[in-house]
């Protein structure tokens, strides 16, 4: 490996059993390896958080089945060069194309593809961060098979640095002690390239041979030396992470500073409008069911008008969003009721609210005493939707503001002590 080239490529894994954090995928007698192994690989989409061995596993596939290899990135190949690559891989067999980023390609740029994964001219991989069920053509994602990555842990973190500061033929030449490992670990929020960049940084900062890491050390030389902002997605949770935090704080002047952040750095607009779409719920809900709409609206707008123009109305809405009054009420209902669900099993339907399509299922009462909403008084009767066994639970629990306050009274009016509003 050239000595020049970064310390994360210079540990990239070779073979499988390398590959740290994806047994699920790659250990012994799982579904993606015994297809390497036999060498009949289906066209897939490795979707997974950055730096956790998508293009490892491209790579790794590419040189165990000896093949013709090509590689794109979405981010700044067009249809041409697909087509390029096609007509290439024509001239031999069993071809494998890698494209990092494939929710980046329009529809156009997907279905240029289409024909030839269908044909076979070649094996698809591509490789996302991205759900492809919302990035990736229907068409294209039906003809390919769908793997997901996991986020490593903190065992497999700490795995790649002890084989980096034992293994690699340049960090060898010092000796380093890992003293402490929690800044290394948030810094690089699961990203293995991150974390062994970030080591690499560390070490190469001091002229010292001997090299001791603590978490203040890690700290002052980070802040100190990483990028604002890398438009390859180094830093594409943090910035993202900070914009979202900054509208939960209701500040709009740090939600406009962090969304030029990933303005300036190239970051994908509908990655943007997506994030503020959950926001809209998760953060403020009830208390401003507008901010929904406008959320909405603004991913179907971004997504018809792109950059630059698109800038002015994500700003509308992160400012917006950031203004507004805030609830997590439906987030938390939700979590909660599914905790339940956890906890407690497929509990029954209750009788009475049973579907009955069969005049055996009324004769046995299914739906019999169900007592229709809207004939009773304000449209409402009292009767039991839980099961049993988690009657009176109450999950949806009105947040303090003016609209839930409102949807407050109304419950507590409507179920006279039932629930605890």
């Amino acid at each position: 490996m050239n000595s020049t080239a970064p310390l994360a490529e210079r540990m990239r894994p070779i073979t499988l059993d390398e590959l740290v954090g994806q047994e699920h995928l790659t250990g012994k007698g799982s579904i993606l390896r015994t297809a390497i192994e036999q060498g009949n690989i289906p066209s897939m989409i490795l979707w997974g958080p950055p730096g956790v061995g998508k293009t490892t596993i491209a790579n790794i596939i590419a040189n165990t089945l000896s093949v013709p290899y090509f590689q794109l990135s979405a981010i700044s190949s067009g249809v041409k060069d697909v087509r390029e690559v096609i007509e290439e891989a024509k001239q031999t067999s069993g071809s494998i194309l890698f494209i990092d980023e494939i929710h980046r390609f329009n529809k156009g740029q997907q279905d240029a593809l289409l024909g030839a994964v269908e044909k076979g001219i070649i094996t698809l991989i591509g490789a996302t961060t991205e759900n492809p069920s919302f990035e990736v053509n229907s068409a294209l994602l039906s003809r390919c098979q769908v793997y997901v990555l996991r986020p490593l842990q903190e065992k497999g973190l700490k795995e790649l640095l002890h084989q980096a500061i034992t293994k690699d033929e340049i960090l060898k030449q010092n000796k380093i002690e890992l003293k402490e490992t929690e800044a290394l670990l948030n810094i690089s929020g699961g990203d293995a390239r991150k974390l062994l960049n970030l080591l690499e940084l560390i070490v190469t900062s001091t002229n010292k041979k001997e090299i001791t890491i603590t978490d203040d050390y890690v700290m002052n030389v980070a802040q100190k030396k990483i990028a604002l902002y890398d438009k390859q997605g180094e830093q594409h949770y943090d910035i993202i992470s900070a914009f979202i935090k900054s509208m939960r704080g209701s500040d709009p002047n740090g939600a406009v500073y962090w969304l030029a952040r990933m303005i300036e750095g190239g970051e994908d607009v509908k990655f943007i409008a997506r994030r503020m779409l959950i926001f809209a719920s998760e953060d403020v809900g009830n208390a401003n069911p507008n901010a929904l709409l406008l959320a909405n609206a603004t991913f179907d707008a971004v997504s018809k008008i792109g950059y630059p123009e698109s800038r002015i109305i994500l700003s509308q809405c992160a400012t917006y969003l950031a203004s507004s009054v805030k609830s997590n009420a439906a987030v938390v209902a939700i979590m909660e009721a599914q905790q339940a669900v956890q906890q407690n099993g497929d509990l029954p339907v209750p009788l009475h609210i049973r579907n009955a399509p069969t005049k055996l299922m009324k004769d046995l009462d299914y739906g019999k005493n169900y007592q229709y909403s809207h004939l009773g008084e304000g449209n409402f009767i009292e009767q039991e939707y839980l099961p049993e066994k988690l009657a009176g639970t109450a999950f949806y629990k009105p947040g303090n503001n003016a609209r839930e306050n409102e949807l407050r009274k109304f419950l507590k009016e409507r179920w006279k002590g039932k629930y605890n509003y």
